[in-house]
């Protein structure tokens, strides 16, 4: 990084400046803060060539610089550069530095493929969309869906039995009664995440081969595509081997209930076929089912704004904070999340 970066990147009036030194309090490598800067200079001139600033431009200005970089680099640059310039702005948003992040739809629009990112595949929206379309099996479908609009954990996911989930539907009441956790009363089409079990020890009747590892237990609003997505999943579920009823149960080793290792290896799979995973690729290139939960994270934070709603849906808030979200679970968690979460169908 520059001297004259280092010397201003201790106040806001360089932004780009703000945002490098915060990379690298993060740990950041020199290569990923390098690439940021280089990328942000070059919109910060096109905007300034245009009379505006970093912190007023607009969501038309950010097109035109989409628009203007597409006949020197290939699609994936492109869609990668946009993506640095996104997280950008959606960090000074969060900050509290900038009002607004005018990338939010651009990304939404752009139909190029992403490329690696120095730190971390950064995937946009519609080529998840894609992604998503393409898993057709019922169970690695709902496995998928239910991970990317959860942010849910996948050991967590594991751990989920029918109890734990309330669909408000006539068919599925009727094939599975309507037995749910008390937490999900007067909550509907929701999901209950416990802070337990944990790995070898007895819940619901059956020991426990993973480990839940929220702070506190959470009731997570379902969408109506979810909804649509689980109920499918219900309609050929296999009868299951444990009393406590696994949600998810495998369809190849008949009624056993999921283990992450299961998990990870459909998701593996579909992510091979979609070219997101290589064997001997690292953390930072390869799809698993944990950058699921790195992508609701992003993805829902940069639409919603308010880091709480997004910590308690993750599990991972303290309680004084965790009480304010419980308390008002009908009003601020589920309208702000149906209000914002992204479609993947």
């Amino acid at each position: 990084m520059s001297e004259a970066v280092k010397e201003d990147a201790t106040s806001t009036e360089d932004p780009v400046a703000y945002f490098i030194q915060d990379l690298t309090y993060h740990g950041k490598t020199e290569r990923t803060r390098n690439s940021y800067e280089r990328v942000l200079r070059d919109f910060e001139a096109f905007v300034h060539s245009r009379g505006t600033e970093l912190a007023t431009a607009t969501q038309r200005e950010c097109m035109a610089w989409v628009h203007s970089i597409r006949s020197d680099h290939a699609p994936s640059t492109v869609a990668s550069y946009a993506s640095y310039l996104h997280r950008f702005y959606a960090y000074m948003t969060q900050a509290g530095v900038f009002d607004q992040n005018p990338m939010t739809l651009v990304l939404e629009e752009m139909d190029e493929s992403i490329d690696t990112d120095p730190e971390r595949r950064e995937i946009m929206l519609p080529e998840m969309r894609a992604f998503v379309t393409d898993i057709t099996h019922p169970l690695d479908r709902a496995i998928v869906v239910t991970l990317l609009k959860t942010g849910m954990r996948v050991g967590e996911l594991c751990n989920l039995d029918l109890r734990d989930l309330r669909l408000a539907d006539d068919d599925v009441a009727e094939a599975y009664g309507t037995t749910h956790r008390g937490s999900l009363d007067g909550r509907p089409d929701s999901v209950y995440v416990a802070s337990k079990p944990s790995r070898g020890e007895a819940t619901n009747g059956e020991t426990r081969n993973e480990s839940n590892k929220r702070k506190r237990s959470t009731v997570v609003p379902l969408d109506s595509e979810l909804k649509r997505v689980l109920k499918r999943w219900l309609a050929v579920r296999p009868g299951s081997r444990s009393p406590a009823e696994p949600l998810f149960c495998s369809t190849r080793e008949w009624g056993r209930r999921l283990t992450t290792g299961m998990v990870g290896q459909i998701v593996t799979g579909h992510a091979e076929a979609h070219g997101w995973y290589r064997a001997g690729g690292g953390a930072e290139e390869n799809v698993t089912p944990h950058y699921f939960r790195h992508f609701f994270t992003t993805h829902l934070r940069d639409r919603i704004g308010d880091r709480g709603v997004v910590k308690y849906l993750r599990g991972d808030v303290a309680s004084d904070v965790i009480d304010t979200y419980t308390h008002d679970w009908g009003g601020k968690v589920r309208e702000t999340y149906e209000a914002n979460v992204y479609s993947l169908l």
